[in-house]
């Protein structure tokens, strides 16, 4: 008999295989005191376990193969975690608490990673927040060594390849590794969409399933499994009917894999000849090299929180203006939509203000443009090195989080400023640099048409939008099953500002992972938006869908879909539309 299980499915494609089920050796930290003399002697032992783990993980990003497309996007989850080995939070804090506590460093290391993991968890923001998980990952590995643990894939090579790996939660370091064996697909219990584990599974072109609670009490090692990436879908021991039938879906899967690298080089436009925009969302600068591994020409969201990450000053306007230039140059005149800091109350750069600005609803506090209009001294370096790049290139900035005039006013009259200061430098900047707007807020959203004139575009974000308009945290497990896109309340403000923009004549787009998701292309264009932004793996499948698309028919069918009450009737409607 087949079992069904259901998890988060966070990278597309079929796997079957056999299991190897991945167990982390548990690492019991007790805390022992420590005499004044032997305090040093401690510390020395767990610099050497930091050097150890440096070692460890540079050897990785050394085996790298750097032929392959990707291996900048993984170099890059590598030293994500080196650099937090250097981080004073970790280290230095670690040391202090070894003094003060006359305790042995694995049980300082332990207190250590509890402190930091409070800070992480009250961040709102999804993908900052799930960084604790790389944090934890890092402790883990420093503590083994401590322990004197082997490494987990240490005799496991054989049994990796085309293996389907079941674990509590991967590293990027344990992902790696097993990808350079051959893994099929990961599944495990822990993790979210933005998991550093989701974005390597994407990165790889891996199926992954995360958030599968308890799925090792209903699996055995060996056992034959199918992954299902994009329903997010494991079967366990399934018969020959549907083995059959996935074994069909793989060979299909595979045929439209080939099919899209063919069409890199065409135009984006629909059936009827109408042309749409496709820009691609990055991360880093690295990111660059993905826009261009599939044809891409612009940028559309180039997200800029990593700059202040993994450290306990803001970075300056040199590090600003280097990162920004960067993926100017590369793209050649490609537009580069650079949206400003969103950060929260609850992620100061400086980790000593963390508890001074502490907030009970993070989300609803001082976050984003709220955070850099009452820190104009974290803001202004950030905005003077826009203002730079865009000398360099077709550059546009963009404001997350705005609800009200006033901040576009005040934002403008920052920006104002800082040009009227790169002027008494004689720094080149272009005068006419396009400024926009995010729709995150359901105020933004209802009220586009008083906003656009002060504002050359905008861009819809769908992940907050959707979150604000139906009062739920999409990371919380007890509620994020009423996250919906599809909810008529969500539908009517996409429409309501693609009609308002439309009207003020200003270009609208949308960045969020709505426009990234297949299922929602079509809806989105029959409710009249021309402007997508997607995450690069989704690029050229979407790029497909638009391409075969028919406007005029998917415009009665998406004002049907506005008129629509029900969940199930929406359902079906979409259905319709995809056909």
């Amino acid at each position: 008999m087949t079992l069904t299980l259901h998890g988060i499915g966070v990278s597309k494609g079929i796997a079957i295989g056999k299991v190897y089920i991945l167990n982390h050796q548990p690492i019991e930290v007790n805390e022992c005191t420590l005499s004044k003399r032997a305090l040093e002697g401690e510390i020395i032992r767990f610099e050497e376990a930091l050097t150890v783990a440096r070692r460890q993980l540079q050897e990785i990003r050394d085996n790298i193969p750097k032929d392959k497309d990707n291996a900048v996007d993984l170099d890059a989850f590598v030293e994500a975690h080196l650099m937090m080995l250097e981080d004073s939070l970790l280290a230095k804090d670690t040391v202090n608490l070894i003094r003060i506590h006359q305790c042995n460093a694995e049980w300082a290391l332990k207190l250590q990673c509890e402190n930091i993991m409070r800070i992480f968890a009250e961040m709102e923001d999804p993908y900052l927040r799930s960084r604790k998980n790389d944090v934890e990952q890092v402790v883990n590995r420093v503590l083994r060594i401590l322990r004197g643990y082997t490494e987990i894939n240490s005799g496991s090579e054989d049994a990796l390849i085309n293996a389907i790996v079941l674990a509590d939660d991967l590293s990027p370091a344990d992902t790696l590794h097993m990808q350079h064996y051959g893994v099929q697909a990961f599944a495990t219990e822990f993790g979210g969409t933005t998991s550093h584990t989701a974005i390597l599974a994407r990165s790889l072109g891996i199926p992954a399933i995360v958030g599968l609670h308890k799925v090792r009490a209903y699996v055995r090692h060996d056992d034959t499994v199918i992954v299902e990436g994009e329903q997010g879908v494991i079967l366990i021991s399934p018969d020959e009917n549907t083995l059959s039938y996935y074994q069909q879906q793989q060979q299909r899967e595979k045929r439209h894999r080939t099919s899209l690298n063919k069409i890199k080089t065409t135009p984006i436009a629909t059936q009827d000849g109408i042309p749409i925009t496709l820009h691609i969302n990055i991360e880093l600068p690295e990111d660059v090299e993905a826009v261009k591994r599939v044809g891409g020409d612009g940028i559309g969201l180039f997200r800029t929180e990593f700059l202040f990450m993994n450290r306990s000053s803001p970075p300056d306007e040199e590090e600003h203006f280097e990162a920004y230039v960067k993926v100017v140059r590369a793209l050649r005149g490609g537009v580069v939509t650079i949206r400003t800091l969103d950060l929260g109350a609850d992620k100061q750069v400086d980790s000593k203000r963390f508890e001074k600005n502490a907030t009970t609803n993070p989300a609803l506090g001082l976050r984003a443009i709220r955070l850099c209009l009452k820190d104009p001294k974290l803001f202004k370096p950030q905005l003077r090195a826009i203002l730079r790049a865009s000398a360099e290139g077709n550059v546009r900035m963009m404001i997350p989080m705005v609800s009200g005039l006033t901040e576009l006013i005040q934002t403008q009259h920052l920006v104002a400023e800082v040009s009227e200061e790169l002027r008494q430098k004689s720094q080149k900047f272009d005068p006419h640099l396009s400024f926009g707007a995010m729709v995150e807020v359901p105020s933004m959203a209802i009220c586009v048409d008083l906003f656009a004139p002060y504002i050359d575009f905008l861009s819809i974000g769908t992940n907050d939008l959707i979150q604000y308009t139906l009062a739920l945290d999409r990371v919380d497990d007890s509620v994020n099953y009423l996250y919906d896109p599809l909810h008529p309340a969500v539908l009517r403000l996409i429409k309501t500002s693609i009609q308002a923009a439309t009207r003020a004549n200003k270009h609208i787009s949308m960045c969020g992972e709505m426009a990234s998701d297949s299922r929602y292309i079509k809806l989105l264009l029959g409710l009249g938006l021309r402007s997508f932004s997607v995450n690069p793996a989704a690029f050229l499948e979407v790029k497909q869908i638009i391409n075969r698309s028919h406007i005029q028919h998917l415009s009665r069918l998406a004002e049907q879909v506005l008129k629509a009450s029900s969940s199930t009737e929406i359902a079906q409607l979409l259905e319709e539309i995809n056909r």
